[in-house]
């Protein structure tokens, strides 16, 4: 498998050697990747900074934190600074403690002689440092489970009951023969155009009525049938030769055993599609939780993310661990399902 990928990667236009264009491939495809990626990667590796190292300028690309050292009388660690002597050497000491503009450092070597120095000949010596308690704050300190279950649970619920409503529906829109089928059609192809925002108040409303506002319940069932679910899988359920529903009816299948046993199993490229758009949805979903949700404990992580942003304070460290949680599922559904995008998508508009 690795051979493999070398030499998909180091494919040339022939001969063995590079030629322009496999250059200027090569080159935009680098450009792509770090453009792509390179914000993912500032953010991963900004989570484990400390709160004081996410305040420098310039930024460091690295996490680092301050150096500290055991010092022989002192009973806590000891920041360590470089400190540049008058013959312009420079040495590594710790400091005790800093009065105005004035430093009292010690040589970790020999404690015993404390030393004062000008703020302005100092630098503080730095490390590479992971500040883990970003994460497991996370945990002690907020909801952050609860959270965290409230939005696993309105996203694996709300995609199980689309694939299966969308999936009903596309079904009947592509197999049967009715009185008006186009024009059911039609008007689903012509919600696409009506803004989500448009039927927000007699969506709540409705909600409202039935008393699901504070509930995940309220969340899920707004938006379980999607326009674009169910064109996507009628297009898709279109391609599945009629004659074999035919002859599975012959053998006294019924309708809904036709349905599971033969047009979801062939359907499945189509609705692994289905089911990473429902995910991402779901689960990046911001406006409508937050309308419905106003108990902090049915909040779901994009609501939580928003309330970490306080008034007079944000306290970045964890709000990026928690960016980096909550970014998380979405990239492994997607790494294991994206194989089907594009067979079911492709296979989608075949007619």
């Amino acid at each position: 498998m690795a051979n493999r990928v070398v030499q998909f990667l180091t494919r040339t236009r022939g001969h063995g050697r590079f030629h322009l264009t496999d250059w200027l491939t090569y080159g935009y495809l680098t450009i792509g990747v770090f453009l792509m990626f390179g914000p993912v990667m500032w953010l991963a590796l900004s989570s484990f900074k400390t709160e004081a190292a996410l305040l420098q300028f310039p930024p460091p690309l690295l996490p680092y934190g301050p150096a500290e050292a055991e010092v022989e009388g002192y009973d806590r660690p000891l920041p360590l600074y470089r400190v540049e002597k008058e013959d312009g050497s420079e040495t590594i000491m710790a400091q005790v403690r800093r009065i105005g503009l004035i430093a009292q450092m010690v040589d970790p070597d020999d404690p015993g002689t404390i030393v004062k120095v000008n703020v302005k000949k100092r630098k503080r010596v730095e490390e590479f440092q992971l500040a883990t308690e970003n994460y497991s704050d996370l945990w002690r300190q907020f909801d952050f489970p609860q959270y965290l279950w409230n939005s696993v649970f309105i996203t694996i619920v709300a995609t199980i009951l689309t694939l299966i409503f969308n999936a009903m529906a596309a079904f009947a829109l592509s197999k049967y023969q009715f009185r008006g089928r186009t024009a059911v059609f039609l008007f689903i192809i012509g919600a696409l155009m009506i803004p989500p925002t448009i039927v927000l108040v007699p969506t709540y409303l409705v909600v409202s009525g039935m008393g699901l506002l504070n509930s995940p319940w309220g969340v899920i069932w707004p938006a379980i049938a999607t326009p674009t679910g169910v064109f996507m899988l009628r297009q898709y359920m279109l391609t599945i030769p009629d004659d074999l529903i035919d002859a599975a009816r012959m053998d006294n299948a019924s309708e809904w055993r036709i349905f599971w046993r033969i047009v979801m199993p062939l359907s499945a490229p189509a609705l692994a599609v289905l089911a990473i758009f429902s995910v991402m949805w779901r689960w990046n979903e911001f406006l409508w939780p937050l309308i419905v949700l106003n108990r902090s404990e049915e909040f779901t992580l994009p609501l939580a993310l928003n309330a970490f942003q306080g008034e007079l304070k944000t306290q970045w460290n964890y709000l990026l661990a928690m960016t980096v949680l909550t970014l998380l599922p979405v990239t492994f559904v997607f790494a294991f399902l994206q194989r089907y995008i594009t067979s079911g998508i492709a296979s989608a508009g075949v007619k």
